[in-house]
């Protein structure tokens, strides 16, 4: 076989499916229900948007913010209608980088999961930034008192040495995680119910002091301000993939990992236009201030009150929220790397599974290592942004992924199926590259930085180390 061929070449699904669960040393066990799955994916979602990116995207928008997350919802909702479809077909733990290896091939394979590093490491940082902020607002309504900004933010930010709060979160989801799968998907089960109520709490407060007046006018930057924070918002729509991580881990995946992926995706998008029409309509759009949004709707939930106690258990549902994103995206990206230190791309260490608590324990704690890092000292705007455009690349393979596969393999067993094939797929990538296209030229010149990174680990280490050609 030649270089070029070796590239493009594609691994079987059926190995792909025979190799789930297995590991060095041990095997994951499969214990999620469909509930868990969809909570999961609920938890790595639900949260990041409202809780922290909101006020960064309403100076962008104004009103029409509203219809910014609707945009981002239909774009998230074509592909995740193909992720429901390789979710049901090909139940792994690989997420979109095992999809891509079935249907486009190994090189592609890679650029997906290096982009995934990206999603889900990054954004990990990025939600776990914006912790010490609302942890912050919740001491400060309940006692009076707050965390110096030398700990709570990044350097950069505005007295910002290290975001100690962030890491402390992150060394708090890590801990979880060691202690295997059910046992997090138990824990994020109550946190996302938690979080769901709160908001619900925050709409109620917000709607009290609801004026129409504050709609107009309602896209005072007109269609490029709206195409501009959907581009910013689409980050609060990461995570409904998380459910197809846990693929080597469903209790009946064929089933559950499509229904999940869809439920999730259906009640964060409820969940983040209310929230967001009560607080545009509680606050003038002019108000917000994107220096200041991680904690605004702990601010507008006072205003609207004339109290503090409504900002107190907002905070608190957020210091909620974030936790449970933290806890839910670094749980998919360590089950990405697992995979794909099964197929020989990075190095062994990542497959690992302790026997005993049945989970790749050295993986956690080195993602947990980098994820620290990066939380401490990195701003949350510039990540937010790389994080964007890097799902949406892994989104629009995907989607590429199911016209592939449908082409080449009619025959294997689907869980679930594309409607309108094959315009949803098509309309997928197209609306992936719409909303690529609204980000920024600085956001761009990183992630091509990012992507020349990743093909130089891949041809170093991965293309000489593949398993792809030792028998299975």
């Amino acid at each position: 076989m030649t270089a070029i061929a070796r590239l493009f070449r594609t691994k079987p699904t059926e190995r792909l499916v025979a190799e789930g669960g297995h590991g060095e040393g041990g095997e994951l066990r499969r214990t999620m229900s469909l509930w868990q799955l969809t909570l999961f994916s609920v938890g790595a979602t639900l949260g990041t948007g409202i809780f922290v990116i909101l006020g960064q995207a309403v100076p962008k928008a104004g009103p029409a913010v509203v219809l910014s997350f609707v945009l981002a919802a239909v774009t998230a909702l074509l592909s995740a209608l193909s992720y429901a479809e390789l979710a049901g077909t090909i139940p792994v733990s690989g997420s979109s980088y095992s999809y891509a290896y079935a249907t486009l091939g190994e090189l592609v394979a890679w650029v997906c999961g290096w982009c995934l590093m990206l999603e889900y490491a990054v954004s990990v940082a990025a939600v776990a930034v914006g912790w010490g902020e609302y942890l912050n607002a919740f001491l400060r309504s309940l006692l009076g008192v707050e965390l110096p900004a030398a700990i709570t933010r990044s350097p950069g930010q505005d007295g910002g040495v290290v975001n100690v709060t962030a890491i402390l979160i992150v060394a708090l989801a890590t801990w979880l995680l060691l202690h295997g799968a059910s046992e997090s998907a138990r824990a994020n089960a109550v946190l996302v119910l938690v979080k769901i109520a709160v908001l619900l709490f925050f709409c109620a407060v917000a709607f009290t002091a609801f004026r129409s007046g504050n709609l107009t006018p309602f896209a005072p930057l007109g269609v490029a301000g709206v195409t501009a924070a959907a581009s910013q918002v689409f980050f609060s729509y990461i995570g409904f993939d998380a459910a197809s991580t846990a693929g080597e881990e469903a209790r009946n995946p064929r089933r559950d990992l499509p229904l999940a992926i869809i439920l999730s995706l259906a009640i964060v998008t409820l969940v983040y236009v209310l929230v967001a029409v009560a607080a545009v309509g509680a606050q003038p759009w002019s108000a917000f201030d994107p220096e200041g949004s991680e904690a605004s709707l702990s601010a507008i939930a006072d205003r609207a009150a004339g109290s503090t106690w409504p900002g107190l258990i907002v905070s608190f549902g957020a210091v909620v929220a974030i936790a449970s994103v933290v806890l839910t995206v670094m749980y998919g990206q360590t089950r990405i790397l697992f995979a794909m230190s099964r197929d020989g791309l990075v190095p062994p260490v990542f497959q690992r599974v302790d026997p005993r608590r049945q989970v790749p324990v050295a993986n956690t704690l080195i993602v947990a290592a980098f994820v620290s890092v990066l939380a401490g000292m990195v701003p949350l705007g510039q990540l937010a942004e790389a994080t964007s455009i890097g799902t949406l690349f892994a989104f629009a393979l995907v989607n590429v992924g199911v016209l592939v596969l449908r082409r080449r393999r009619p025959d294997l067993p689907r869980g679930f199926r594309v409607p309108f094939f094959p315009l949803t797929p098509v309309l997928g990538a197209v609306m992936c590259g719409v909303v690529m296209a609204g980000l920024a030229g600085v956001t761009w010149a990183a992630f091509g930085l990012w992507m020349l990174a990743g093909l130089a680990c891949y041809f170093l280490y991965g293309f000489r180390r593949s398993r792809l050609g030792a028998p299975s």
